[in-house]
């Protein structure tokens, strides 16, 4: 997998710098690049096309790139499936055969008869880049409300389609972001923004969302204003429906704080007001389902990894609640109550489990899951006599698996046939010690018997944030890269949901250090223990995960050789200025805070480049209309980067057109961006010293 070519050091396009200098707290932060913040300017469109014919030019004169895309392509065309739910009597999912750029939306009476297509978004642009973000059918299964997304924007605009007929209604609705729908009656409950100013759409601090009740068959602007609050802006809600119709609950966030409110509403008064059953923000309340006057919550009040509690919310003090499930050894990650048992999944040090409880609490089994990996999915309703779930692991393409509430028999529903395999492969669950002294999990899949043969090209990826976990999952690239030789790791790094709240807070705000060091151990425990040496050992992330990227990169570029920084949160005090990047500082902490700014600047990647500093072989990827981390964070670190570098190390940046932040990006756009992932890694990992004459294509 190492090519050894031998150009010229790369010549990149110009990035003019500013005197620009912002005294933040009384110090002076210069930012030079800030210019690369209009994204739309024609000096910043000019430099996005020279970077990526410089990219584009390296990364087509790499040898093994073309066989890397196409083994790529081989294996990613195998058939797809979601995981059904019912809904009257017609059930739903999703399937996609192969190399469809977007999975298409099926209907049928029954499983085992052949579905027909209700709606498939290939047929909306030729190059895939409109994909099928959300999908709501009603309860009698006759009216799916649909959303659609273009380029990878978060921005989503709805429309309702008859399930039998597939003819579209008149009902259209736009500036929808990060809603879901409810059906109630004839119409739904959904959340929108104001529209954004004009050429604004993609760069504008999203604020002020609002609870609207649509009705059918009439224009978006008769949508009946069912919730807002102006004196909190910052306030995000999410809107559910009992199983017996009687009550609105809705979830209030306060950005990405795990910390939430529930309000409710009576449904049979359209004039009741919302009572603040749960006001407080001092714990996480996720709704289950009802029992009559009982609402089912799993929280982590007073259980840091989780538990399901009982109100009635005719006697909604404190002392009145019941707890049902009590907290356990191991994260609670999400339940659903279906007949009369709750299932629970819950993750074991990152894998996953799922117990079974009656409605009193009392243990009633455990659903047998074929291995080390996790759920993907759990569909099931509370008079359903059956539960869909999606199982994956890193050897395991996500199969759908079919549990009767009857029986307990736990049957393979659909299951994907990918041209590799799977015993040629092995899992390893390591542990290993940060900084601090915290145990850290971590994953190592490879090519069984390689780990007897010496150091190996090593691709460490890791995220560490906004409670998210990083439990095992099939991934067509990563199996692509061990073919290639290489080894698979990923570390469950804190600032993730694997250990409940506790271990989300040990890697956020003010402690958000631990989780670089974290991913630092984790690079040094694999060249300790001869698995890889820092001149074969790479890194990558996406999103929070590209700041985990750039952080650790400044901070240890002698320890890497190559860096994968993905749509990145690079530059840590303006994050909060663009599109829901406010909305961090619940992980984060805000640069406008004198002590969280001293944190942020002390990590911030783009902040704390240093000229003449030996660098790894970087490429930087992002979209060029990225409404959720805002490109520019990659633009400014790039430029930077490619300004300080010492040596021969390339730095590249790969800025995909018609596309945003990877929500429903196409499978032709994955591929190609895989495949310059991996040829990269392929002609910059090696034995010897890096940092000197690197491998690539000239200028």
């Amino acid at each position: 997998m190492i090519d050894r070519m031998h150009p010229d050091r790369l010549s990149y396009p110009e990035s003019p710098t500013e005197d620009q200098i912002d005294i933040l707290h009384s110090v002076r932060v210069p930012d030079p690049y800030r210019w690369l913040e209009e994204i739309d300017s024609e000096r910043t469109k000019e430099w996005i096309e020279a970077q990526n014919k410089v990219a584009s030019r390296y990364l087509a004169a790499i040898p093994t790139r073309e066989a890397i895309r196409a083994r790529l392509q081989e294996l990613w065309n195998y058939e797809k499936f979601g995981v059904p739910f019912r809904r009257g009597d017609r059930f739903f999912f999703t399937r996609n055969d192969g190399l469809q750029n977007q999975p298409v939306l099926y209907r049928t009476a029954s499983l085992d008869d052949d579905p027909q297509i209700l709606l498939d978004p290939n047929e909306l642009a030729d190059d895939g880049t409109i994909a099928l973000t959300g999908i709501a059918v009603n309860d009698d299964g006759t009216l799916l409300a649909y959303g659609l997304s273009s380029s990878g924007s978060d921005w989503q605009e709805w429309r309702v389609r008859e399930v039998e007929s597939g003819r579209d209604r008149e009902d259209h609705l736009r500036w929808a972001k990060f809603t879901n729908i409810a059906w109630f009656g004839d119409g739904f409950f959904y959340c929108r923004y104001d529209a954004p100013a004009e050429g604004a759409v993609h760069q504008e601090a999203n604020y002020n969302q609002k609870l609207y009740y649509h009705a059918l068959s009439t224009p978006q602007s008769a949508d009946r204003l069912i919730y807002a609050r102006p004196d909190q802006k910052e306030w995000f809600f999410h809107a559910e429906i009992t199983d017996d119709k009687q009550i609105l609950v809705l979830s209030v966030h306060h950005g990405t704080r795990r910390e939430n409110a529930v309000f409710i509403k009576c449904l049979q008064d359209e004039e009741s007001p919302f009572i603040e059953l749960l006001p407080a923000f001092d714990a996480e309340y996720r709704f289950i389902e009802s029992d009559g006057p009982t609402l089912y919550f799993m929280t982590d009040l007073d259980a840091p990894l989780g538990r399901v509690i009982a109100i009635d919310y005719t006697q909604p003090d404190r002392e009145n609640w019941r707890e049902i499930i009590p907290e356990r050894d191991d994260s609670l990650q999400g339940v659903r109550l279906v007949g009369e048992s709750f299932f629970a999944a819950y993750l074991h040090d990152a894998h996953s489990r799922v117990l079974i409880f009656d409605k009193d609490g009392k243990s009633s089994g455990e659903i047998t899951l074929p291995g080390l990996g996790a759920i993907s999915e759990f569909n099931g309703r509370r008079d359903d006599q059956e539960i869909f779930y999606g199982f994956t692991g890193f050897t395991t393409p996500g199969t759908i698996y079919r549990y009767s509430l009857q029986t307990g028999e736990n049957t393979v529903f659909r299951t994907p046939q990918v041209a590799f395999a799977p015993a040629d492969y092995t899992t390893d669950q390591v542990f290993y010690t940060s900084k601090d002294g915290t145990r850290i999990p971590m994953f190592l899949t490879y090519k069984k018997g390689l780990l007897q043969e010496g150091t190996h090209p090593t691709y460490l990826y890791g995220y560490g944030g906004f409670a998210i976990s990083l439990p095992p999952s099939f991934s067509v690239a990563n199996l692509v890269w061990m073919e290639m030789g290489g080894v698979y790791a990923q570390a469950n790094l804190r600032g993730g949901g694997e250990y409940g709240k506790a271990w989300h807070d040990a890697g956020s705000r003010l402690n958000k250090q631990n989780v670089f060091d974290d991913f630092i151990a984790a690079g040094e425990w694999l060249i300790e223990n001869g698995i890889t040496t820092p001149a074969k050992l790479a890194i990558g992330g996406r999103s929070n995960g590209g700041l985990l990227v750039g952080a650790c990169m400044v901070q240890r570029p002698d320890l890497f050789a190559a860096c994968l920084p993905g749509v990145g949160v690079l530059d840590m005090l303006r994050f909060h200025k663009f599109t829901i990047g406010w909305a961090w500082t619940s992980d984060y902490g805000s640069p406008d805070d004198r002590q969280a700014f001293e944190i942020l600047h002390a990590y911030s990647p783009y902040h704390n480049l240093k000229q003449g500093t030996v660098y790894p072989a970087t490429l930087v990827t992002t979209g060029d209309h990225d409404d959720r981390v805002y490109p520019a964070h990659s633009f400014k670190f790039a430029a930077a980067l490619q300004s300080v570098q010492q040596g021969d190390a390339p730095v590249l940046i790969s800025i995909d057109t018609k596309a945003g932040h990877g929500m429903g990006k196409p499978i032709a756009k994955l591929i190609e961006e895989q495949a310059d992932c991996w040829a990269f890694l392929a002609a910059n990992l090696r034995d010897g010293d890096h940092g000197r004459s690197q491998p690539g294509s000239g200028s």
